[in-house]
C-alpha cells in the first residue's frame, strides 16, 4: 500500500470538507494570530518538530501530539499545561515540510486558555513586567528579580544596575525613562486597548491563593 497516497488523500479530503469549520483546528486557523498560510491541516504527523524541539527533549511537552490533539478537536488540551512548556524558539516551524508551526498553534491556544481563565495563573508571575508599563511607560526588569540576576551575574550586574545614572550620563545618554507628556500618551493607550483592565483580572488569581 502507498501510505504517502493515504495520507495526501486523507489531507485533501481534510481540507476540502466545510463540515468541521466550528471544530479547534479552524477556530485556530481563523484566529488573528493565525499566518494565513499555516499548515496545520497539511500536518501528516511525521513527527519531525518533536525530533528537533529542545522542549520535547527535555520534557513530556510532545509537539507532535499537540498537533494531533488539535486536529482531533479535543479542546482538552486547552486546559492542559503542558502547551506551556513551548517557548517559541520556532524550530518546528523551521523545519516542518508543510509549513506547520506548533509553536504559533501554541500561542492561540495559550490565549484560549488566558480567555477561558484556566491559563491566568501561568502568566500571573509575570505582571510585574506590566506593572512597568503601567508605572513608567515602558518596560524595565521588575525589582522582585534582582535578586537572583545578582546570583547569576553577580557584582558586575549590581553594580551596573547601582550606577546606572551616572554610567548614562558619561556615555551622553538621556534618561531611560519617558517625559511626562509621553507617559501621559503611553497610559492613554494602555486604557484605550485594555490592558490595564487585562492586567487587573489576571492579577485576581493572585488574590484567590
Amino acid at each position: 500500500m502507498d501510505y504517502g497516497c493515504v495520507i495526501l488523500k486523507k489531507l485533501g479530503r481534510r481540507e476540502m470538507t466545510n463540515e468541521s469549520e466550528d471544530d479547534l483546528a479552524h477556530k485556530i486557523l481563523k484566529d488573528i494570530k493565525a499566518p494565513s498560510d499555516l499548515g496545520l491541516l497539511r500536518c501528516v504527523q511525521c513527527g519531525l518538530c518533536t525530533s528537533m524541539c529542545p522542549a520535547s527533549r527535555h520534557s513530556e511537552y510532545d509537539a507532535r501530539e499537540i498537533i494531533k490533539r488539535v486536529l482531533d478537536n479535543d479542546e482538552s488540551i486547552i486546559e492542559d499545561e503542558i502547551i506551556w512548556n513551548c517557548f517559541y524558539c520556532y524550530t518546528c516551524h523551521s523545519v516542518c515540510p508543510v509549513g506547520n508551526s506548533v509553536c504559533e498553534v501554541n500561542q492561540i491556544l495559550r490565549q484560549m486558555a488566558i480567555d477561558k481563565d484556566v491559563g491566568k495563573k501561568q502568566i500571573e508571575s509575570f505582571m510585574s513586567f506590566a506593572d512597568s508599563f503601567l508605572e513608567e511607560g515602558l518596560g524595565i526588569i521588575p525589582k522582585e528579580y534582582h535578586g537572583q540576576l545578582k546570583i547569576d551575574y553577580g557584582k558586575h550586574w549590581e553594580n551596573l544596575q547601582e550606577n546606572l545614572q551616572e554610567v548614562r550620563e558619561e556615555l551622553g545618554l538621556d534618561s531611560m525613562f519617558l517625559l511626562p507628556e509621553a507617559k501621559e500618551s503611553v497610559d492613554k493607550t494602555l486604557d484605550a486597548i485594555g490592558f490595564k483592565k487585562r492586567v487587573d483580572s489576571i492579577k485576581e488569581v493572585r488574590n484567590r491563593k
